[in-house]
């Protein structure tokens, strides 16, 4: 993944993003739109093993569609449902039998699940090698200069959660590129409504491999998780991909095959979904809302 300064390759897209639905994210005119949530990660306690601070211990983990904890909470799966009120403005988020989920994770989508889309992706356009990616400049992770790491010790070495704290805070520099460091505050930058991104080179080739993130300079480390892109497209302009920051599902329009090919892959929680769906907390009107 190289950082590019073309920003005129996106001028196709930005005449499409238009509206208050998921078309304003994606682009519209897209023959159809499906949302893939992303899934909450899960673990489960034993109340009958502790740790080493003397609370139960994590004894599964495991990573769960939205559906599971629908049926847990009693709530309804739809193409318009929010993960607040199928957990009750996530006060619903820990089980009987020990498990508990996190909250769910707002625009990113895993890199494993990116992979598996890639396939899809690819026998949707002719243009498999020459993709585009947008990242929101606002991560976090891309600025080198506020990099700040909490290291615990156990034994209260104080030298050795100092050499651990300079040793993850390097590494975490060493991960951002110099020149997406330098364009992530000052640009130049691809202006989305709202938003703004740098554009990377990519290809389905590179992306069908998860590991792309350690060579993109995109802040990934061994320990610590990195950006992700908020954008993708091929230069025929066949689809579209979008992992708004705000949202907590990513959004794929394209032909008809590409969506009832994402449909019917069961390593997806996906729906069908149309172009000016609205994804707020107010577009899910069958489940109740939070009690807040």
């Amino acid at each position: 993944m190289d950082f590019t300064t073309d920003f005129a390759r996106g001028s196709w897209l930005l005449a499409r993003a238009g509206g208050d639905g998921v078309g304003g994210v994606v682009g519209t005119g897209f023959e159809a739109y499906a949302r893939i949530l992303h899934p909450i990660e899960a673990i489960r306690r034993d109340v009958t093993v502790v740790d080493e601070w003397g609370a139960p211990a994590v004894v599964e983990e495991a990573l769960w569609p939205w559906r599971e904890v629908a049926a847990r909470n009693g709530r309804v799966m739809h193409p318009l449902v929010q993960w607040r009120n199928i957990t009750d403005g996530e006060a619903a988020r820990s089980f009987d039998d020990g498990w508990e989920v996190g909250q769910t994770v707002e625009g990113w989508f895993d890199p494993k699940l990116l992979a598996a889309l890639t396939v899809h992706l690819r026998a949707a356009t002719e243009t498999p090698e020459e993709v585009t990616a947008g990242v929101w400049n606002g991560f976090g992770e891309l600025d080198t200069s506020s990099t700040a790491v909490f290291v615990a010790s156990t034994d209260d070495d104080p030298h050795f959660v100092e050499r651990e704290r300079t040793r993850v805070e390097a590494e975490l520099a060493a991960a951002v590129a110099p020149e997406v460091a330098r364009a992530a505050s000052t640009g130049p930058f691809l202006r989305w409504p709202g938003r703004d991104f740098l554009l990377f080179d990519t290809t389905l080739s590179e992306l069908a491999d998860p590991d792309w993130v350690y060579t993109a300079g995109l802040g990934w480390t061994p320990d610590f998780p990195g950006a992700t892109p908020q954008l993708l497209w091929p230069a025929d302009h066949t689809w579209s991909v979008a992992s708004e920051i705000d949202f907590d599902s990513t959004i794929v329009a394209g032909p008809r095959t590409l969506i009832d090919a994402v449909l019917s892959d069961n390593r997806f929680e996906a729906f069908e979904i149309p172009e000016n769906a609205d994804l707020s907390w107010d577009g899910d009107t069958i489940n109740p809302a939070p009690q807040d």
